[in-house]
């Protein structure tokens, strides 16, 4: 081989190097615009939370951040498109936990949670509150395990749709209390309200988007709180565990990745999205809105690990009452 062409090799070799070496990519990372997909409409609260923490990402990664909404499915039309999306931290998903349920539901979601995603972040903890009215005689998760266990299935619980957390949780509820409450599924949170308030159900297992502000106002009356913790603006409403219901599982929002993205890319936007977060305005604004931010998360693998394992908690839950998405 003549000395041009071994230089050529050469040079061929270290510019093949560069180009797959992890950390030379991340070190160029970002260097054009990011988006990040949101499998809801704009206002929901995933999207309320990417807009809230998409001016300290710009700044931080000198990027402009594209807010991108593809609803349908449960999630599962944006979850299915960023899948397919290039592992090169240029398209990210920011999901609530319908996120992990929906491939359990779906015949054909188009993703797998484990198989195609890493964990970049957990944003916040969503709990549901279970509701009644106002007027309802119940005022506690006893109280309500005794109607059911003496009226049976005439006692119903409301949810924001089929296969969603909130319809999970209820069927958990059903399942550990020993009762048959009958599901009575909605088209979203807001839905529910007016039968919830007419008394036509007997409670909603909701999101506290939905029910927060009518709590507050006294025209709702929590019973107890989805999820490992109370609610800093409910510290008097029990979690299901303090009422004797073990089950801790609850929503949230988190950013994801295509599965085999660098990284020290992932790690580059896990430090992006912990320096956003930590924003006293954000995080009054996440708790007003009746969640949890994560202030102190662990690292993308640690988040990883979790929403794999709960992925495979709530795809039982859902086999175990043939919970099917609309």
């Amino acid at each position: 081989m003549k000395i041009s062409q071994l230089a050529l090799v050469y040079v061929i070799g270290i510019i093949g190097s560069i180009a797959f070496n992890p950390v030379a990519i991340a070190q160029s990372y970002p260097n054009k615009p990011i988006r990040i997909v949101i499998p809801n409409a704009p206002g929901g609260g995933t999207d309320v939370v990417a807009r809230l923490l998409s001016e300290s990402l710009q700044n931080d990664l000198g990027q402009p951040i594209v807010i991108e909404n593809k609803p349908g499915a449960g999630g599962a039309v944006a979850a299915a498109d960023v899948a397919k999306s290039p592992a090169d931290g240029y398209t990210l998903l920011m999901a609530a936990a319908g996120f992990v349920i929906a491939p359990a539901v779906l015949p054909k979601a188009g993703y797998d949670p484990i198989k195609d995603f890493t964990g970049v972040r957990q944003l916040a903890i969503v709990p549901l509150i279970i509701v009644t009215r106002s007027e309802s005689k119940l005022e506690n998760m006893n109280d309500l395990l005794e109607l059911a266990k003496k009226d049976g299935d005439k006692v119903t619980f409301a949810s924001f749709g089929n296969a969603t957390p909130s319809h999970l949780a209820g069927e958990a509820i059903n399942r550990l209390g020993k009762v048959k409450m009958t599901h009575v599924p909605y088209v979203g949170g807001p839905k529910a309200l007016p039968d919830i308030l007419a008394g036509n159900v007997t409670i909603g297992i909701l999101d506290a988007v939905s029910t927060l502000p009518l709590v507050q106002q006294g025209k709702l009356k929590a019973l107890a709180v989805t999820g490992p913790k109370r609610l800093p603006v409910l510290p008097n409403i029990p979690t299901l565990v303090e009422s004797g219901i073990a089950f801790d599982a609850v929503g949230w929002h988190a950013v994801f990745v295509p599965i085999g993205t660098p990284a020290p890319i992932v790690n580059k936007l896990s430090a992006a999205f912990n320096k956003a977060i930590d924003q006293p305005k954000v995080i009054e604004r996440i708790i007003s809105g009746g969640s949890i931010p994560i202030e102190k998360a662990g690292t993308p693998s640690q988040w990883t690990a979790q929403y794999a394992k709960e992925t495979k908690q709530w795809a039982e839950i859902a086999k175990s009452v043939n919970a099917k998405m609309e």
